[in-house]
């Protein structure tokens, strides 16, 4: 993965003009608000099949991975500059071939409620040059940050985002229902997790890890183990290992910080 200051076309790059959206998802509704806000001249969210616009300079297909090929397939071939593009995390470019081709993936979690890209970063990646420099110009145009990120290194791209929001979420689920069981609500969490996350902004994991098996406090531990037992052991399993892999950040940091 490399930064914008690397290898990414420079920031005096334009973006396509006239882009179309395809797909009336959150990712595609959302993305083709905030490129209609930036100014660029939008044709969509349009459905799968329909016809495209003939003025359109790229498309962006913002469909589930699976379909990402058959709505690559059935673009036009012969409208010479047509960039294709999609915005799956984990998709290489094969899928668009053999039109000349793009990726954009904004690193930010999209609900019904929609998003805010500003700030956010944007895996990109081209067949060409002038296609990954189409890429980093969209992604500018909406307030992203754009960072190349290769074929070979996509599924690992994202499964580091899925650990760092899906799974994040699914750890505060067990934390919030454990909670529960001693009478505390979701509420009072928030501000810990907040705090959390801001530490391992600042510092890295190491330098953000408190809590009994950061001190060595074992005996806590086991206390804790067994009120999960008792209260979700269906959690038991999913805490053993969470301590476990605790335990080897807490040594790591130990030897960052001797």
């Amino acid at each position: 993965m490399t930064t914008d200051s690397d290898s990414t076309p420079s920031a005096g790059t334009r973006p396509p003009r006239r882009v179309a959206v395809v797909g009336a998802g959150r990712m595609g509704s959302a993305l083709a608000a905030a490129l209609a806000v930036a100014g660029i001249e939008v044709a969509g969210p349009l459905g799968r099949g329909a016809i495209l616009p003939a003025c359109v300079d790229a498309v962006l297909l913002c469909v589930p991975d699976e379909q990402i090929g058959a709505a690559a397939a059935a673009l036009p071939r012969d409208r010479p500059g047509l960039l294709a593009g999609h915005c799956s995390a984990a998709t290489t470019l094969a899928p668009l071939a053999p039109h000349e081709a793009f990726s954009l993936h904004p690193l930010m979690t999209v609900t019904e409620q929609g998003s805010t890209f500003a700030g956010a970063a944007a895996a990109t990646a081209g067949s060409t040059p002038r296609a990954l420099a189409a890429a980093a110009a969209l992604a500018r145009a909406v307030g992203m940050r754009p960072v190349c990120v290769a074929d070979e290194d996509r599924a690992a791209y994202h499964a580091a985002a899925s650990i760092a929001s899906n799974f994040l979420v699914t750890l505060e689920d067990v934390a919030e229902r454990l909670a529960a069981s001693a009478g505390v609500e979701r509420e009072p969490l928030v501000a810990l997790v907040r705090a959390s996350v801001e530490n391992w902004a600042a510092t890295g994991a190491a330098g953000a890890l408190t809590g009994p098996i950061a001190r060595g406090d074992e005996r806590t531990v086991r206390r804790q183990r067994a009120a999960v037992a008792e209260r979700t052991p269906e959690d038991l399993e999913l805490f053993d290992a969470l301590a476990d892999a605790t335990r080897r950040l807490a040594g790591t940091g130990l030897q960052v910080r001797a």
